[in-house]
């Protein structure tokens, strides 16, 4: 039996902490001139993925 590969652009993509998942927030790598503060202040960061997505990227993510 082989080995699972791991999905390498999913790997760049997502930021794997001890208990969850988490994604950059969409839409922010240009265009940003016109959103308002608060919809920078949302951009910043990261944020945690939906336990429903989470099972998926398991499986694309198996060793991590």
């Amino acid at each position: 039996m082989s080995k699972l590969k791991t999905n390498k652009s999913a790997l760049k993509r997502f930021k794997i902490t001890k208990n969850k998942i988490q994604r950059r927030p969409v839409k922010q790598n240009h265009f940003n001139a016109k959103d308002t503060g608060k919809e920078t202040r949302g951009k910043r960061g990261y944020k945690d993925l939906p336990l429903v997505d989470e099972k998926n990227m398991k499986k694309i993510l198996p060793y991590i």
